[in-house]
This record gives structure tokens, C-alpha cells and sequence, in this order.
């Protein structure tokens, strides 16, 4: 079995638990010093960093939620001089606005070392040929497991998204032995290789698979499709990216690496979980230099399996993700909250109060975004014409906010079912 980096992969409980501590004292006096957001939180709760002795300590830290990176937009987190980030990547928030991550030369090959011992961890070697089917550029998927793969020793083979037949022909000619994409897109790839009958020129045996949810039939689908073993990934653009934390080849739980990342499971309550108790993934930054973050409430809903895998890392590990403790959904690797597609609609006025979002994974396999809208009376003119008008008026304003094309049906006032007054605003067919 090989690793990456077996000093830390492989380190014992206690020399980790110690490696964290050292780590979120460093963090907690780097943020108080340099970032006024938390100086001012922490000041305001009388703590200073030298009430952090223990790693239970850090509950007495405050929490850090999206809003707050939004708040600080764009810079105002950053906990180095600005002359010293070097990249920026930014993912879509409620409001419309990006939050805005930094890096600085160091979080990158941090970063880099992170997905190389994923890949490492899962299969990968220097005689692959690996593909990354993902947006580049603000989105982490890109860069981030760009450099993992380079780091790694692999040949990256930067494909990036859409022109599927071109995909194919990539992955046939090179002899693409490994991919990265999402799973409803890989789904759809595996449908339009079946149908154009090159299925037996692939050579695909490992696949890595994030950024949205997915499901073990659709791994089982994945696998015996491709012939390949489908890993599942999970990250956050405020961690650095994708990385976080990774299946081993047990293919039973994600890897977390608590060298990087300490990890609470909260309720709803914001108390902890008890081992096993499924809550809310809370997580630390304990080496991320330009912008570590303290407390941040992920909003993904998981829990911490038992200790120990027969892969040997001591790294615990989580269970697959079980949902969100808000409203927001992913599609196609999107963040997507109702509240910004309500902003929208709210600020057109022929629009009326009543929406509904309908996700589902009809066709192809890919997620396909449907918002049924109420016409306010005085709208409906009749006019096939100005019906037309409006509903791309309203797709391409949501376009605009969401990143993501969206499928607008305009309907007659009273359409939208009502529940004790109010609409049900997001129907997940994907989850039925």
C-alpha cells in the first residue's frame, strides 16, 4: 500500500493530537493578531489566545459562518499582506456576490500536498494519465486538482468541461487511465460512450468524483459501467478546495486530515455530538496561512465514524454526507440557495410571491434546475409574445446570480401548491 506522506498519514493519535494543538495555538494567535473580524469576536467574548491549552479549547472560540466571509468581501479575512497571496478563487454566495479565498505560495503546496495523497491514497501512480473534467479558474475543482496530480508525479490532462464527444476522444486517444469530474457528469459520459460504441477503447480504472451529492447506486452504475473503482471526495473552497477529505480504497468513509483540519460535529444547539451522533461538520484551519478560518460552519451534515481502518490511517474518517443544515443545494457542483433565486425574482415586477425549484436528474444523467414561477395578474397579457419576453428575462437574471442555467415555467397565480400558507420551495427529486 502506498502513501504520500506516511510520517503524518500513519502518526499516532497522541502525536497528532499534539501536532493539533501546536498547530490551532499558532492559528488562533495568527488570526487574532492579524484580523480584525476575529480579534473583535474574541475580544468581545474575553478570550485571547492564551486560553487555548487543550484541543477541547476551541470551543470557546466563535464560530465562522459564509456570511461572514461576505461581510469581509473581498479581502478583509486575510491574515497575511496582500502582497503575499498569490491566487485567489471565489465560489458564488446567497447574495450574488463571490466570497473571495487567498493563498499564499506555501497554501498552494500545501494544498498540492493534500491531493497528492489523495490520489496517492486511492490508487494513482506516476504511470497514469490523468483527466480533470472540471471547470478552471474560480472554481477549486480546476486548479486544485491540477496541481495535486502534477505533484503526484501523474500526467495531468486538463480537459476541463463540456464538447462531451470531445471528452471521449481525449480519454480514448491519450489512454486516460484515471478521471475527475462530477458524478452526474461521468454518468452521462458512460451513457454517451455506450451509445457511440467506444466503451472497449477506454481505459479508465479509477475515478474521483465530488462536488455534489451522489449516491451508492450511482457508484455501482459508475463502476460497472466503466470498469473502474469510483471514490467519492469532499472540500470547501474556505479549506483550500477540494481535499479536505477523501475515501480510501475500503471505498467506507472520508478521510479527514486532522493534521490540517480540526473537526467538531455540532447539533443544532451548536453543542457537541456524541461519537456516532450525526450533526453539523465544523471545521478549524490549522495550516492555512492567508486565510485560516476558525470555527467555520460547513452547513454539510455527516458524523464521525469509529476509529481506526484497515488502510492504516489514523486520520478519522466520515460518513458520506447525509445533507445540508441549510437550504442550500448543488448542482452540478454549484452552490444553490433558494434565498438567491427569491432576491431575483423578487426584484422583476411582473413576478408574483410563489416559486418552486425543482432539481432533478432526468436526462442524461445531469442535473437539470426547473423554477416554476407565479405571473402576477396584471402580467398575463395573454401574448404568447410577451410570455416569452419574460421568461427569458427571468432566466438570464438568474443566470447571471446563479452561474448555472436554470429552466424557467411561468404559471398562472394560484398554480404552486400552498402549505399552511406558504409554498414548499425546493423539490429534490434527485433524493427519491
Amino acid at each position: 500500500m502506498a502513501f504520500w506522506q506516511p510520517k503524518l498519514e500513519l502518526m499516532e493519535r497522541s502525536e497528532l493530537e499534539e501536532l493539533q494543538l501546536r498547530r490551532l495555538r499558532k492559528t488562533v494567535e495568527q488570526v487574532y493578531r492579524n484580523v480584525p473580524f476575529y480579534h473583535r469576536k474574541m475580544t468581545e467574548m474575553g478570550i485571547t489566545p492564551h486560553d487555548i491549552n487543550s484541543l477541547k479549547d476551541v470551543e470557546k472560540l466563535p464560530t465562522t459562518r459564509k456570511t461572514d466571509l461576505r461581510d469581509n468581501y473581498p479581502f478583509g479575512l486575510f491574515a497575511v499582506p496582500r502582497e503575499e497571496i498569490v491566487r485567489v478563487h471565489a465560489s458564488s454566495g446567497t447574495t450574488g456576490k463571490p466570497t473571495v479565498v487567498g493563498y499564499t505560495k506555501r497554501d498552494i503546496e500545501t494544498w498540492s500536498d493534500l491531493m497528492a495523497r489523495d490520489f496517492v491514497m486511492v490508487g494513482v501512480t506516476r504511470n497514469d494519465i490523468f483527466q480533470n473534467a472540471v471547470n478552471y479558474g474560480f472554481f477549486t475543482g480546476g486548479l486544485g486538482v491540477h496541481y495535486g496530480i502534477e505533484r503526484m508525479g501523474a500526467m495531468a490532462v486538463p480537459s476541463g468541461t463540456g464538447n462531451t464527444e470531445r471528452q471521449l476522444e481525449i480519454m480514448a486517444d491519450f489512454g486516460v487511465t484515471v478521471i475527475h469530474c462530477t458524478p452526474s457528469y461521468a454518468l452521462y459520459l458512460a451513457e454517451t460512450a455506450k451509445a457511440k460504441g467506444i466503451m472497449d477503447k477506454l481505459k479508465l480504472r479509477i475515478g474521483c468524483f465530488g462536488a455534489e451529492p451522489w449516491s451508492d447506486e450511482a457508484r455501482q452504475e459508475l463502476e460497472e459501467a466503466f470498469g473502474i473503482k469510483a471514490y467519492d471526495s469532499y472540500g470547501l473552497s474556505e479549506m483550500f478546495g477540494p481535499g479536505v477529505a477523501f475515501e480510501c480504497q475500503e471505498q467506507n468513509g472520508l478521510h479527514i486530515w486532522e493534521d490540517h483540519f480540526l473537526v467538531e460535529i455540532l447539533d443544532g444547539d451548536g453543542n457537541p455530538c456524541a461519537p456516532g451522533e450525526r450533526g453539523e461538520l465544523v471545521l478549524t484551519s490549522l495550516t492555512k496561512e492567508a486565510m485560516p478560518l476558525i470555527r467555520y460552519r460547513t452547513g454539510d451534515v455527516t458524523y464521525l465514524m469509529e476509529d481506526g481502518c484497515s488502510c492504516g490511517r489514523t486520520s478519522r474518517k466520515l460518513h458520506r454526507f447525509l445533507g445540508r443544515a441549510d437550504d442550500m443545494l448543488v448542482v452540478r457542483g454549484i452552490n444553490v440557495f433558494p434565498s438567491q433565486i427569491e432576491d431575483v425574482l423578487l426584484s422583476i415586477p411582473e413576478i408574483g410571491d410563489y416559486f418552486q425549484v425543482i432539481v432533478d436528474r432526468k436526462h442524461h444523467g445531469l442535473d437539470e434546475l426547473t423554477i416554476q414561477v407565479e405571473m402576477k395578474d396584471e402580467a398575463f397579457t395573454g401574448e404568447l409574445a410577451d410570455l416569452a419576453r419574460l421568461q427569458k428575462k427571468v432566466e438570464e437574471r438568474l443566470k447571471a446570480v446563479l452561474n448555472i442555467r436554470s429552466k424557467v415555467e411561468l404559471v398562472e397565480k394560484g398554480s404552486i401548491p400552498r402549505t399552511a400558507g406558504k409554498s414548499k420551495k425546493v423539490v429534490d427529486l434527485r433524493r427519491t
